[in-house]
């Protein structure tokens, strides 16, 4: 484990940095979780006690998939968190996405930074070709996200993912390496919040 944490960033921008999850970002995580409950409720519900974090980063480090915080370099807090999940390489080279602002740092464009920063991990080492984003359609911030870094709308999917106990519509996204927002750059530090 690399004493200072700026050798753990896997890219770094201007406001933030990413790296992958690590157990130790528990106690910051779920207390910014917590804070964090109105503005993704009723979207997305990360973790935010000790078990469910323990949870989601256990499932973070099976192979087919990558957990990355937005750092901010700054003060060092986390600004936010992207998932990449159902990761298959070979012919297919896709992913899925799942991501989320914290709210201190809604607004501010340091989670929009750190989605560029990813995109660009993502398409350069770990050479992917596809990474797809399913976003129920009334979530107007997430939506700007995608858009912001010039994922495609491509398609609806009724009754597509169980959330908050009732089966959810969603909206699915695309970007392609080929594609202008693939290398992470753009709007990407524009305005962003989730």
């Amino acid at each position: 484990m690399p004493t200072d944490p700026a050798d753990a960033y896997l890219a770094t921008g201007t406001r933030v940095a990413i790296r992958h999850f690590r157990r130790q970002d528990r106690e910051e995580f779920t207390r910014r979780a917590r804070e964090s409950v109105r503005l993704h409720h009723p979207w997305l519900f990360p973790p935010t006690d000790a078990g469910g974090f323990g949870a989601y980063v256990s499932k973070l480090e099976e192979p087919s998939r990558e957990g990355f915080v937005i750092v901010e370099l700054e003060t060092g807090g986390l600004a936010g968190f992207i998932s990449l999940s159902n990761i298959v390489q070979g012919a297919f080279q896709c992913g899925s996405m799942g991501y989320g602002a914290f709210a201190h740092a809604a607004g501010r464009g340091l989670f929009g930074e750190g989605f560029g920063l990813v995109l660009r991990y993502a398409f350069g080492e770990l050479g992917l070709h596809r990474l797809e984003v399913n976003i129920q359609p009334a979530n107007e911030s997430s939506v700007k996200v995608a858009k912001r870094h010039g994922f495609r709308l491509e398609g609806y999917s009724p009754d597509f993912l169980h959330i908050d106990g009732a089966w959810r519509d969603h909206e699915r996204w695309a970007l392609t390496s080929d594609m202008p927002g693939a290398a992470g750059s753009g709007a990407a530090g524009d305005a962003a919040s989730r």
